[in-house]
């Protein structure tokens, strides 16, 4: 979080000067903008205190999606009971069990209580608060319904969080077995092996050339570990600086649209946050430019990302929103049409939530579908690779008559 000093002049025509907080320059423009000043200078202020605090919030508790969860829904159920924004953060800041979430409501209750909007003071805390939950947050605020819109946002992150949780739950259990059949195998090479190849250099006697393989492959390891090890190592850093940038970060997310099965379930992933979250932000009051600008940054795809951004683009120029998504090739034939449906009925956003309803269902069924073909996958690798070092290990004991000199 940067802090910024400015001078402008308010709706009155008087000059006032401040200072505020905001993750980049751009949006401490929005900022001050929506209090409607006109800005004459702003400009960023480098403290250390900005440095050591931005540490200090790192190295707490991570506050997790449920926390949000919970804070949303007790927030709007506070706010719904007639309870001032100021006293229900106050109340909630008190209850916190994580301390990292506790020192951030308290900034937030204290940013509040000298005037400033909800939205903005959290906007201070865009590490903690996405663009999409302060933009919700703040056309609740203009539309006169915190509460409502608070409790969506708690709807909205529940299923998010529940979408995320099975994708998690299908992955653990290929990624334990397979990471066990790793294990195994460098065991068996780097222990296993040796053993064997002491035994077999008594015979006197030519190998079998499986074997002969797999102890060169053995001796090879024992003898290169550690290089191997570091090479692994900067090879995944170097991987990681790739994937970064936006070039590399371009190309694998292009990818796992195109894998087989993986890509099928990565695009339908894509579509039901597009949508869920498109839909969230229109029923909440967010115009549809700025509500396109948002999923697009939130949508965890550059490709989809830059497609929401033509999307965008498109509908500042003038066009409906189903046109340009049937051009971008990404979302099938029946989310544009069922998109073109909804704009015509004036009933877009709900036809959007429908689309992530049918996405989601589509999502939990290529889970189950791919753990399903996972699983055999995982045993056939186990027993490829075991059956094989341990049939190696055991071709010179068959043929134990032609090896040992009599």
């Amino acid at each position: 979080m940067a802090k910024f000093t400015y001078i402008a002049k308010n709706k009155e025509g008087a000059t006032v000067k401040g200072e505020l907080d905001a993750p980049e320059k751009g949006q401490a423009l929005d900022i001050l903008r929506g209090k409607g000043f006109l800005i004459l200078k702003l400009e960023q202020l480098r403290e250390l205190s900005n440095i050591f605090s931005s540490f200090k919030f790192r190295k707490g508790k991570k506050v997790s999606l449920d926390d949000l969860v919970v804070f949303s829904r007790q927030l709007a159920t506070l706010i719904e009971s007639g309870i001032p924004v100021v006293s229900s953060l106050d109340i909630l800041s008190e209850q916190a069990d994580n301390e990292t979430l506790k020192s951030v409501l308290i900034d937030v209750r204290d940013s509040v209580n000298t005037g400033s909007s909800l939205s903005d003071a959290l906007l201070k805390h865009s590490a903690l608060f996405s663009s999409l939950f302060v933009n919700m947050v703040r056309a609740g605020e203009s539309s006169g319904s915190l509460d409502v819109v608070l409790d969506r946002i708690a709807t909205y992150q529940e299923k998010k969080s529940a979408l995320q949780k099975k994708i998690k739950s299908a992955l653990i259990y290929p990624m334990v077995v397979s990471g066990m059949a790793v294990a195994i195998t460098l065991i068996m090479l780097l222990k296993v092996i040796p053993v064997f190849k002491d035994i077999f250099s008594g015979f006197g006697a030519k190998l079998p050339t499986p074997t002969q393989l797999l102890i060169n492959l053995s001796d090879f390891l024992i003898n290169n570990f550690v290089l191997l090890i570091i090479f692994f190592i900067v090879l995944g850093i170097a991987v990681k600086k790739y994937v970064d940038t936006p070039k590399g970060r371009a190309l694998i997310d292009r990818y796992k649209l195109r894998l087989p099965i993986v890509g099928s379930l990565a695009t339908k992933v894509a579509i039901s946050k597009f949508t869920r979250t498109l839909s969230t932000l229109l029923n909440s009051g967010v115009p549809i430019l700025t509500a396109l600008e948002i999923v697009a940054k939130t949508s965890g795809n550059v490709i989809v990302e830059r497609s929401v951004d033509n999307v965008k683009e498109s509908v500042r120029e003038g066009e409906s929103v189903a046109t340009p998504m049937e051009r971008s090739g990404i979302f099938p034939r029946m989310v544009t049409r069922m998109v073109s449906v909804g704009e015509k009925t004036g009933e877009l956003e709900k036809m959007l939530a429908k689309i992530s309803d049918f996405y989601d269902e589509q999502v939990d069924t290529s889970v189950e579908g791919l753990t399903s073909l996972i699983e055999p996958l995982v045993i056939a690798f186990l027993g490829i690779v075991i059956g094989g070092i341990v049939i190696c290990m055991f071709l010179p004991i068959f043929k134990i008559s032609t090896i040992i000199n009599f």
